[in-house]
């Protein structure tokens, strides 16, 4: 598996520990922030490149989004070939996923839905979305039904960024697994060895089974004829993957073991980490209700948290920070407006006053108390409108003529 893995164990890990990178879990180096060039070196995957940016807004008609322009989605593996298939024609379709652990999804979780939402208007091409209940009971001991319960609740949220319906189908692993996809599970598996899944996922003897197995589960929604409702029997669609880099092992996995089962392989275009709280020493846990700002919270948990948690790069005196200006590199309620706020020449002028010195820590805040909170308004009410009969309409094996 030498040509997706350039390394030997290819779990992001320093020599000395210093920065762990794998699905589970992610902490910074010695200054707590995670150097991406790092990581783009050792996953062996490419930068995206502002001609590539260029190039979508050209072929789509549409201003690249935000998170495009700001470098938030910064990698990429064969992107440039899904825009050769989208210019001559050529179908692909989208898939992304979310593993269920918490009653309502923070906005570090929002946002590959968000872009994902568009991508698929950009493109205008069918989506798949993995709920995995299965991951969430082997990796937290999540009891089934409660994991399942969660899958549907996180399915409202995820519905509620305004997905598609007639073009996406949402499902569950332990709903849906079977019949084509998982006879792609066990050709996935026959393919790969105890030896490589330990050097790809840090496996050890200790962990139970499951675990073991189930890379393949998210391997395989990459292949189209594991969704015969929406695809057929067809091998030939090609299949774009918006995710965190952390999820990156998996379908490095994927992509060597694709051609081996007579499948192209995934492509993918990849985020940096959206930081707790705290600031950027690693994910952001749905556990610690503190560390993250979650769709559900209301306006004065939102005032409060960023007043008293989101991290400042601000001086620590007034007259300090009038002298230095504010460390932009660690500030996270810049960081958080450099995803949120949309207006760029708003965000620029934020950018100067702030490192300058002449905005303050407080007033940085409050403006981005403000932005938060509207958008966590705008979501609710979009989630009221999400009824069981939607979630149903979603996650239904239908016939899906989107191709």
């Amino acid at each position: 598996m030498a040509e997706e893995q350039p390394n030997s164990n290819t779990v992001a890990q320093e020599a000395d520990q210093e920065q762990v990178v794998d699905p589970w879990s992610v902490s910074g180096g010695a200054d707590g922030r995670i150097d991406y060039n790092k990581l783009l070196e050792q996953f062996g995957c490419s930068k995206l490149t502002e001609e590539l940016v260029e190039r979508v807004e050209r072929l789509t008609g549409r201003p690249a989004h935000p998170f495009l322009k700001r470098g938030i989605f910064f990698a990429h593996r064969d992107l440039q070939e899904i825009l050769d298939c989208y210019e001559k024609g050529i179908p692909f379709y989208l898939y992304t996923g979310r593993g269920p652990s918490s009653e309502a999804l923070h906005l570090g979780h929002l946002v590959p839905f968000m872009f994902t939402k568009y991508l698929q208007d950009a493109f205008n091409v069918p989506l798949v979305i993995q709920l995995t209940d299965d991951e969430k009971s082997l990796w937290r001991g999540l009891d089934i039904d409660e994991a399942r319960r969660l899958a549907r609740e996180n399915a409202k949220d995820i519905i509620a960024c305004g997905f598609d319906v007639s073009k996406t189908f949402i499902f569950s692993d332990f709903e849906y697994v079977g019949g084509a996809f998982y006879r792609n599970i066990i050709r996935i598996q026959r393919c790969v060895t105890m030896n490589q899944v330990r050097g790809i996922f840090g496996f050890t003897q200790e962990d139970n089974i499951g675990k073991i197995a189930f890379p393949a589960v998210q391997a395989a929604p990459s292949f189209p004829d594991c969704f015969p409702h929406m695809f057929g029997q067809r091998k030939d669609i090609r299949c774009l993957i918006p995710c965190a880099i952390d999820q990156d092992p998996y379908f490095r996995m994927t992509r060597d073991v694709a051609p081996r089962i007579g499948h192209q392989k995934p492509a993918l275009i990849e985020s940096k980490f959206f930081p707790a709280l705290q600031g950027e020493s690693g994910k952001m846990s749905a556990s610690d209700a503190n560390s993250a700002i979650f769709v559900n919270d209301t306006p004065s948990q939102i005032k409060d948290k960023i007043n008293k948690y989101a991290f400042s790069g601000g001086g620590a005196t007034v007259e300090e920070h009038r002298a230095k200006g504010a460390n932009l590199a660690v500030d996270v309620p810049w960081k958080y407006l450099n995803f949120f706020l949309e207006d760029d020449a708003k965000l620029a002028t934020i950018g100067e006053e702030y490192s300058s010195g002449r905005m303050l820590t407080g007033e940085i805040k409050k403006e981005l108390i403000t932005v938060l909170t509207d958008l966590v308004s705008r979501h609710e009410r979009a989630r009221a409108q999400v009824t069981d009969d939607v979630v149903d309409a979603f996650m239904a094996v239908r016939p899906m003529p989107c191709i």
